[in-house]
């Protein structure tokens, strides 16, 4: 695999934009990457949790450690960081 496309590389290019972090446990974080490290811990601004796509609190900033991640969507859209309509 080229070293551009490899996972780790392609996150880092998405500092400072807004993701969607799932975990194995089905908890999901949404807000601004704005660090992330070789082991995929990653910390967020703004970050909402959400159970079962209900908001459930907001925390201000909020570290992950990667090895709790299931997967990482990158670059959601604003309106699907906040809980509603």
């Amino acid at each position: 695999m080229e070293p551009s496309r490899k996972p780790l590389n392609v996150l880092t290019r998405q500092l400072n934009t807004n993701i969607s972090i799932l975990l194995k446990n089905g908890v999901e974080y949404r807000g601004k990457m704005i660090r992330c490290d070789g082991f995929m811990n990653i910390m967020l601004d703004g970050a909402s949790e959400f159970i079962d796509d209900q908001m459930v609190t907001n925390y201000g900033s909020l570290l992950v450690r990667g090895n709790n991640i299931l997967y990482i969507e990158i670059d959601i859209s604003s309106r699907k960081l906040k809980a509603g309509p």
